[in-house]
């Protein structure tokens, strides 16, 4: 990532943070909506979950411009995710669900820009997750 794209990361997140319940309820909305299959993998109640997703966008965005500070912990969040089910195909589906939950959130501010600068952001630290949790091999498909 270039440091302006780490700054359109930051500068966007920080405008989605105030909304940051609702952000959640779209994102996994969605993400239910696209991929119905995984809603068997989280609890009934996703109260807390949505508080963990965005705290934990909130630490790898704030860690983006020093991203080996944020890897240790992604490499154990994705090793923990494969224990919940994850398969590395369903990096891509949570992917354009959180593109489209920051489209949608940011209205006008959702550049080509700045899509290209999460999208960007996405693939390289789920690239990351993917190698850690299932192998490099996995991370090239």
């Amino acid at each position: 990532m270039t440091p302006d794209q780490v700054n359109l990361v930051q500068q966007s997140f920080a405008k989605v943070a105030p909304i940051s319940e609702q952000a959640a309820v779209l994102f996994y909305d969605r993400l239910f909506e696209v991929a119905p299959s995984v809603k068997a993998m989280f609890p009934s109640d996703m109260t807390e979950q949505r508080k963990k997703l965005m705290a934990t966008l909130a630490v790898v965005v704030n860690g983006l411009g020093n991203l080996e500070s944020v890897l240790p912990a992604a490499s154990a969040l994705a090793k923990r995710h494969v224990s919940y089910g994850a398969k590395p195909e369903h990096y891509p589906v949570v992917g354009g669900a959180l593109l489209w939950t920051l489209e949608k959130g940011l209205g006008d501010g959702w550049t080509p820009e700045v899509a290209d600068a999460w999208t960007t952001a996405y693939g390289t630290l789920s690239g990351f997750m993917i190698s850690e949790a299932y192998g490099r091999s996995q991370a090239a498909e």
